[in-house]
C-alpha cells in the first residue's frame, strides 16, 4: 500500500526534495480518500462523508495549502449532520409508508445481505426485499402495506445515498480546487 514517510530529521530547510515528496504522499492519500468517500455513498458500512472530509483535512496538513479552520469546522459539521440524516431517512420513509420496526430491521439485514451476496446492486435490492419480509413476518396477511412500507424504506435509503454522494461529490471538487488553486504542489 502506500508509505507515508515523513522528511528526515537532518532535513531542516522546508521546501527540501524529502518535504515535497512527503507533501505528495499525503495529496495522493487524500484523493484516495475522496474516492473511497464516493464509494461509501453507496455503500453504508464506509461513511462516505466523513472519509472525503479526511481526505479534506489531510489537504489541508501540507505546506502547499494554508490551513482554513473555520471552513473545515463547517465542513466537518456538515459530514457529521448527513450521516445523522442518513440514518433516520429510510426510518422516516419506512414510517411514512406505514411500515413498523420489523421493516425497519428487515431492511437493515437485507441491505447487508445483498451488499454481500449481489454486490452494489445488492444494497437496493436486499433493502427493499428485507423491508418486504420484515412486513410479512409482522404481519403475513397485510401484503399491500408490507409492499408499501418496502417501497418507502427503498425510497428513504435512496435519498439518503443521493444525499451523502451530493455532499462527497462537492468535498472532492472543493479538494481538487483548492489543490489546483495552490499549484505549488507540481
Amino acid at each position: 500500500f502506500l508509505m507515508i514517510r515523513r522528511p528526515p530529521r537532518s532535513t531542516r530547510k522546508e521546501s527540501s526534495a524529502a518535504s515535497d515528496v512527503y507533501k505528495r504522499q499525503l495529496i495522493i492519500f487524500g484523493v484516495f480518500l475522496i474516492f473511497v468517500g464516493l464509494i461509501g455513498s453507496f455503500v453504508s458500512v464506509i461513511p462516505g462523508p466523513i472519509t472525503a472530509w479526511i481526505g479534506l483535512l489531510i489537504l489541508h496538513q501540507t505546506s502547499f495549502v494554508s490551513l482554513d479552520f473555520t471552513f473545515l469546522v463547517i465542513t466537518f459539521s456538515i459530514a457529521i449532520g448527513v450521516i445523522f440524516i442518513d440514518y433516520y431517512i429510510p426510518i422516516i420513509g419506512a414510517k411514512k409508508f406505514g411500515g413498523t420496526k420489523s421493516g425497519i430491521i428487515g431492511a437493515t439485514i437485507g441491505l447487508f445481505i445483498g451488499l454481500i451476496f449481489i454486490g452494489p446492486l445488492g444494497v437496493f435490492l436486499g433493502t427493499f426485499l428485507g423491508a418486504l419480509v420484515g412486513e410479512l413476518i409482522n404481519n403475513p396477511k397485510d401484503k399491500r402495506t408490507a409492499f408499501k412500507s418496502a417501497t418507502g424504506s427503498l425510497i428513504g435509503f435512496l435519498t439518503g445515498v443521493l444525499l451523502k454522494l451530493s455532499v462527497t461529490v462537492v468535498f472532492g471538487y472543493y479538494f481538487f480546487d483548492i489543490l489546483f488553486e495552490s499549484r505549488n504542489f507540481f
